[in-house]
């Protein structure tokens, strides 16, 4: 009987697939009027230019999941409801949301390779004007030792820009700490521009500017084009889809600058959902010819690159490759949760993944240069850092477990996990 019910339980848990549906929508129905309730925040603008469910097109739960993805993706909404009423051969819909409160101040976390983990305070605006740009300043400092290295930084981006599909995102980072990795004083300013043009859904034109001042060593400029294809159904918590972006990136070359290299970049991820089990795949290929200054060699090691081993100064290499496979299981799905008034949203990940990593100078890489790793965990999803993501790696070459704590979604925070 205990084996029985445990069956039914399990079946039930696999078998179901969690779906968005309206509440009184037939599909293949036309659409009629389209009303927003809810938006005490956020401009209709911003919630328009993501439907697809729009007056005069067909209604189907399948438009509305997507619809509901991209808007979850906004990061403002703790949870998105839909119900419809007939109106002669029409129905016409009805949008309720929930906003997540724009202004937060909260503690700020990060984890980078050379000074581990940094905390502080952060505040942060999720929707100036209504308009969905999202303004934060951070400080953060070490933890062990506490005060050792510091970072003050101010965040600003959108997806949108003046009514055209140009997202972007600026930032400005100081930061002053002692880099055990490379073994050296890491004093530096940054000002950072990234630019993509959605010219043309699913593709999109890539710009990158950006000035470093690494004291003492100088100069360092940024400039990088390339295109993007991006078909996943949301940036955050993908399920499915394909995202591929190639990018060159001329790094130093004047103002008396310590680089003086082109790096080429490729960045692959591929999703497929199948019930509750998502199923993802990546490849992020670095390769950087010319002369990299010390403090821009890759490390691997740690929740951010390669989950077999802790980061040290031991394996670097001026160009690099991260593989990775993931299973992900949803114990949980999204739910939008209310204490006192405050709107936010949580989920349940459960995950195992294998890790590979190639790094290498001068020429092709070896055999001796590649490992391997295997991992599994457990990944809170929550607003603003997107995901918490606990997990305990296995290399053979070390062979010994290692527990990592991470944020963000693992292949965003491996582009940029040394600052």
């Amino acid at each position: 009987m205990f084996l029985k019910r445990l069956s039914a339980l399990l079946f039930l848990l696999v078998g179901f697939s969690f779906a968005y549906k309206g509440v009184g929508c037939s599909d293949g129905v036309n659409i009629g009027n389209v009303e927003l309730k809810g938006l005490r925040f956020t401009k209709e603008q911003v919630v328009l230019r993501e439907l697809q469910l729009k007056s005069g097109a067909l209604y189907s739960d399948s438009l509305f999941e997507a619809d509901a993805r991209r808007l979850e993706s906004l990061d403002i909404f703790s949870n998105i409801e839909l119900s419809c009423e007939k109106n002669g051969n029409l129905q016409n819909l009805t949008f309720q949301f929930t906003e997540i409160f724009p202004l937060i101040p909260a503690p700020a976390g990060k984890k980078t390779d050379q000074d581990g983990w940094m905390l502080g305070a952060a505040l942060a605006y999720l929707n100036l004007a209504g308009d969905d740009i999202r303004v934060e300043t951070q400080y953060r400092t070490s933890v062990s030792p506490w005060f050792d290295a510091n970072e003050y930084a101010i965040y600003l981006s959108s997806p949108w820009l003046f009514g055209l599909p140009l997202s972007w995102n600026l930032e400005f980072l100081r930061t002053d700490s002692y880099d055990e990795l490379r073994n050296y004083q890491a004093e530096s300013w940054l000002s950072d521009l990234d630019l993509e043009w959605h010219f043309q859904k699913p593709y999109a034109l890539l710009l990158a500017l950006a000035y470093r001042y690494v004291e003492p060593f100088g100069h360092v400029p940024e400039i990088g084009a390339g295109f993007a294809i991006d078909t996943r159904d949301s940036p955050l918590d993908s399920r499915k889809g394909i995202y591929e972006e190639m990018l060159i990136t001329k790094v130093g070359g004047w103002l008396d600058s310590p680089d003086d290299y082109v790096e080429y970049l490729i960045d692959l991820r591929g999703y497929f959902t199948l019930n509750r089990f998502i199923s993802g795949a990546s490849i992020l290929f670095r390769y950087r010819p010319g002369e990299v200054a010390f403090f821009d060699r890759f490390h691997h090691g740690g929740a951010n690159s390669f989950r077999g081993y802790e980061a040290d100064s031991l394996r670097h290499g001026e160009s690099e490759v991260i593989l990775n496979f993931e299973e992900r299981f949803v114990l949980l799905e999204r739910r939008p949760v209310n204490l006192g008034g405050f709107h936010f949203f949580y989920g349940v990940q459960l995950v195992a993944g294998l890790d590979g990593s190639i790094l290498w100078n001068d020429g092709s890489p070896e055999k001796e240069n590649f490992a391997g790793a295997i991992y599994g965990g457990i990944h809170l999803l929550i607003p603003a850092l997107e995901r918490l993501r606990i997990e305990v790696g296995y290399s053979p070459d070390t062979k010994e477990a290692k527990f990592f704590v991470g944020l963000y979604e693992k292949n965003v925070s491996q582009r940029w996990r040394s600052r």
